[in-house]
């Protein structure tokens, strides 16, 4: 039988939320709706992370993603940004370009987090260690990223000698892991304590966000739904109310599980819906690369929405 890490009381929760990218139709990002939703998202106490698949980072041109970083880095000097390598399947894996796009993505003044590519899903395990190896030559501090392909098509899990590896990079100063398993979660858990205690291991688990008991931070698409709700829930752990922490938990939990549900990409426009209700985005469209849910979700969102304000007294 297969156990939990333990859970640790009282501990500070760092949060990062990959933030929605509004958009104002189908191609058009809506700058100043991102411009209030990053501004909130600061505010409320989380770190922004954008060009992330939550923020459509695949989708985006090389110009639009660095007016993203340009707009983040106006507001918040402590972000973090995705590195994106835009290759297509069977291609192979493109360090050189990596590391390029790592730089630049550093000289915005983000911390760089490297997107899975095809290339990387087609890689050996040599390949990926080294791929971080070379980037961490050129960059003092960037994240790693285990994406499942309920993500994205080009998303890969580390083995577990690839993930003890990338520890043992003093620039690679965390990682999120998104496989929605717990095991797999646990696991990695267990080899940062055994290995590196400091490392930021970040849970993008929108289906199990209670894993933060067991002392991993969070990088998570859900958390754009509604920062202040999470940055609530965080607080009521630190101070050992546990009470409030769990009824938090609950209803951000009954939120990740619906949104979450297959197609998994569709949960963007659930927050788009959900934001755009509580009347904090213009539109609730989301782009047109992106699937779609249908109309029916919204009274589920709201009913949601509405159990949140009540808690938090909004």
């Amino acid at each position: 039988m297969t156990k939990a890490p333990p859970v640790l009381p009282r501990r500070t929760i760092r949060g990062a939320s990959a933030v929605l990218l509004p958009m104002a139709d189908g191609d058009t990002p809506d700058w100043e709706g991102l411009a209030g939703h990053l501004s909130r998202t600061i505010v409320a106490g989380l770190v922004p992370a954008v060009n992330m698949d939550t923020g459509f980072g695949p989708y985006l041109d090389d110009d639009d993603r660095a007016r993203v970083l340009e707009l983040t880095a106006s507001l918040t000097g402590d972000f973090i940004a995705g590195v994106h390598i835009d290759d297509s399947p069977g291609d192979p894996l493109d360090i050189d370009a990596a590391v390029r796009r790592a730089v630049q993505v550093a000289d915005s003044g983000a911390t760089p987090i490297i997107f899975p590519s095809f290339g990387a899903a087609a890689a050996n395990d040599e390949e990926l260690v080294e791929l971080h190896r070379r980037i961490g030559d050129e960059v003092d501090r960037f994240l790693g990223f285990e994406l499942g392909p309920m993500f994205h098509p080009a998303g890969t899990l580390f083995s577990d000698e690839v993930f003890e590896a990338v520890l043992g990079i003093d620039s690679v100063v965390g990682l999120k892991h998104s496989s929605l398993r717990r095991e797999t979660e646990w696991r990695r858990i267990r080899a940062r304590n055994r290995i590196r205690p400091g490392f930021a291991l970040m849970t993008g688990n929108d289906l199990a966000i209670d894993l933060v008991v067991h002392g991993v931070d969070y990088l998570l698409g859900l958390s754009t739904f509604d920062p202040e709700a999470f940055a609530a829930r965080d607080a009521a752990w630190a101070a050992g109310d546990e009470a409030r922490f769990w009824e938090l938990n609950d209803l951000l939990q009954y939120l990740g599980m619906f949104a979450f549900r297959a197609p998994v990409p569709a949960y963007r426009h659930d927050a788009a819906m959900y934001l755009h209700h509580r009347g904090l985005l213009e539109h609730s469209v989301t782009h047109a690369r992106s699937p779609h849910r249908d109309d029916a979700d919204l009274p589920v969102l709201v009913d949601i929405a509405e159990r949140i304000d009540a808690v938090l007294g909004r």
